[in-house]
Parts: structure tokens; sequence; C-alpha cells
């Protein structure tokens, strides 16, 4: 502890008067000074012989000697010592007299330090990422004294052996993947995850974009949370995200399995813009115009949808076959060219069979039919999670049929998070 600074006595005021001499304001200025620093030093107990202090037999000066410093106390309050099956998440909490000083460290078995982050207006240690299972931890909590000397707490704890009850956690997209503007984020769970689990799982799944873009998770399904940015993804943008579920509970004695990470590229933005009334296709990349395509949309009874999509899966060659679902009117047939965008069966895809009526009339089963020319033009310059936005068909897009994260305000889409 500081001992706040003595002030230095004024300069005396010059003498003004002949024949005094100096030598006498000198020893007055030294005598004012010693008192002042003796005041300042000497305990409320210990007065100085001046104001009545000192010893009783001599009446001299006795003043007291300084006490050690007294050291902070510290203690690790949970997890308890030597508790077992601690879960991986669990935080460690102390207890501090002077917790902006104090040092926590959590080691495993082989004294490698277990990174983590210090809440210290909390007393709170909080992993990284979860623990290894049934792996014993050693805390040191350590505050540093005023003397140079240390008082620390340790205490060790045995995490939970691994539960047979895993819930597998998977992305949809993979490492070093280059994506469209549009593309959302997409985590799947191998089980059900309740309502009250799942803010912890969106805290659990952090996303990082450089440059920064703001964002939110939101829940279509209890299997399934999707994450995109306030606006598209900025063009040529990376973006990275760990999800870190191991060991978090996921509810009725399940846990997540293990922890993952994802490496992605934004690539230029291409938004695709398709109009009911003109009959076509608008194409910009990175805001300039670089095509206009005429299309055929889905006729009367089978109407394309109007809102905002994205591409989310191509296939250059492939067969539509529908006979399955309508063995009288179903239809199979050979398609080059196919961009899905709705789960319900919609694609962008070449048809040559209309191509006498694009731009003029809408002929088609509820897809956006271009040339075979234009098709293949278009497929070769897209990217999965590419935008579209159709307008002015008979039907709308419905929520969740297809990747349809675009297809709602910022603030409706917000709504679906657990921690907004």
């Amino acid at each position: 502890m500081e001992m706040d600074g003595i002030r230095s006595a004024e300069r005396p005021a010059r003498v003004g008067r002949r024949g005094r001499r100096p030598w006498r304001l000198a020893v007055a200025t030294v005598l004012a000074s010693t008192l002042l620093f003796t005041a300042a030093c000497t305990g409320d107990g210990d007065k100085a012989s001046w104001e009545g202090g000192g010893s009783p037999e001599s009446g001299t000066n006795s003043q007291s000697a300084a006490p050690d410093p007294t050291l902070s106390t510290v203690a690790v309050t949970s997890p308890a010592a030597d508790a077992k099956s601690v879960e991986l998440w669990s935080e460690v909490k102390f207890t501090s007299e002077d917790a902006q000083n104090t040092e926590v460290t959590v080691t495993n078995a082989k004294g490698d330090e277990v990174k983590g982050t210090v809440d210290k207006d909390a007393n709170l240690w909080r992993p990284a990422e979860g623990l290894a299972w049934n792996t014993k931890y050693t805390v040191n909590v350590s505050t540093p004294a005023a003397d140079g000397k240390t008082n620390t707490a340790t205490s060790s704890f045995t995490t939970m052996k691994e539960p047979s009850k895993l819930v597998r956690v998977s992305s949809f997209l993979a490492d070093g993947q280059k994506v469209g503007v549009g593309m959302p984020l997409i985590m799947k769970f191998g089980r059900a995850v309740p309502e009250k689990y799942r803010g912890e799982v969106e805290r659990r799944m952090v996303v990082t974009a450089t440059p920064a873009q703001e964002g939110t998770w939101r829940w279509i399904s209890a299997t399934e949370v999707h994450y995109r940015p306030k606006v598209y993804w900025k063009a040529n943008s990376k973006v990275f995200y760990a999800v870190n579920l191991k060991g978090v509970k996921l509810g009725d004695g399940w846990y997540g399995r293990s922890n993952l990470t994802v490496d992605l590229n934004i690539g230029r933005e291409m938004i695709m813009t398709v109009s009911n009334k003109t009959k076509k296709m608008t194409v910009k990349q990175d805001g300039k115009v670089i095509k206009t395509i005429p299309v055929s949309l889905g006729k009367s009874s089978t109407p394309s949808s109007s809102g905002t999509m994205v591409v989310m899966e191509k296939a250059a060659h492939t067969v539509f076959d529908t006979t399955d679902e309508d063995p009288v009117n179903g239809y199979k047939t050979p398609i080059d060219w196919a961009q899905r965008i709705t789960y319900s069966g919609q694609f962008i895809h070449a048809a040559p069979w209309s191509e006498g009526v694009q731009g003029r009339r809408n002929v088609s089963h509820g897809c956006v039919n271009v040339s075979e020319a234009l098709g293949e033009w278009l497929f070769n310059r897209t990217l999965m999670g590419d935008v579209i936005t159709v307008s002015g068909t008979e039907e709308k897009l419905k929520n969740g049929n297809g990747w349809t994260n675009w297809n709602m305000s910022w603030e409706e889409y917000k709504k679906g998070s657990y921690l907004n």
C-alpha cells in the first residue's frame, strides 16, 4: 500500500529587515519538515513526544514497530477439493481479498496449462473449450503481497467419464469451401435439442468474420440451426466458426460428442433477380449487370414461388423423376445445368423444350427455365449460396422451403435466436 506523498514545506518568504541572519530561518524550516514527517508516520496509538506520547518511564518518543503486511486470503471454492465427475465446462470459483491481482492457472495431469479466461469481477475462471473426459486437473490461485510474498491455494478435481449418451453435431459446410454471399452457416444435431439448452448451445458456437460483420443464429427446428449476417456477407470476406459442444448438456442426460471448426471463403457477390412481369432474369456481379436472361416460370397450376432463395445444390446433368409422387401425371426427364433453390423441387435449369416461349410465357412446373446455352453460362458462374429473388408470381415462398434465411427481415430473423 503506497503512502500518500508528503508535501514539501513552502519556501519561506524573504526577510525584509537587514541584520536578520538567514540560518535562523533555515533551522525553522528543517524543524517544520521534521514535525510534518513525524506526524505523517506515527499511528493513532503512537503519538509523538511533543503530543504527550512516548515511554512513561523515560519520557522519550517510543514508536511501535510496523506490523508485518497482511497477506490476501485466497481459496478455491468450486469445484470442491478432490471432486469427481465434474462436467467439462465447469467454472472454477475462488475467493480473494485482492481479486484484481489474483492469478488463476489450471493444469492437466501432464502439467500443461489449460486455456481459459479469468473474470476477476465475478471471481471465476472459465475454460476456453471443454475439458477432457475422466482427467484430473489442478487449480492454483495466488495473490502477491506487498513485501513480495505470495499467498497460494491449490485444489484438484477430476472430470466425468465419457457418457454413453452423446449427440453427434455436424456442419453442412467444410473447410476451404468458397460460397456465395447468401450462404447460411448450417449446424445439425443427431437428436432434438430442448429449448432450455439452446441458448447455451448458441454461446458455444462462435462465428468470426473478416472484416467483422454482425450476425446471429436462428433455430430452424429442434435439430437444425442456421447463422446469417445482418446483410449479405461482404464479397471476398473470410468466415471462421468454432463449435465447442463437446461435453455441453443437450438435455435428458445427453451431451455434445465433439468440437469442430470450419474456415470458409466468401466469393464475389452474385445476385439473380427474376421478374414474372418481364419474364427476365437480371444477373448482377459485384453490383454490375452482366447478363439479362429470358425465362419461363411456373404456369398458373404450378406457380413458381416469389421470395428470396439461394442456390442449394448444383448438378450439370440429372434426371427429374416425379413418378413416385404422382404415378399418373408424374414425369421422368433428363435435365442439364440444374441448380436447386427450394426443397419442394424448384430449380433454375436449362429447358430446351421451352426456349420458344422463354421471355414471353410461363409453362414450367414451378422451375425457372432458361435456354440450354444460357443455362450452361449461368451454371459455370454461380456458387452454392448465391442469391436469387423471384417476384410477381401467384404464390409466396414459404419459410423453411429451402434456405429461406433471406426471405424475412433482420428483426424477424433475430427472433429465432435464444440469446436475443
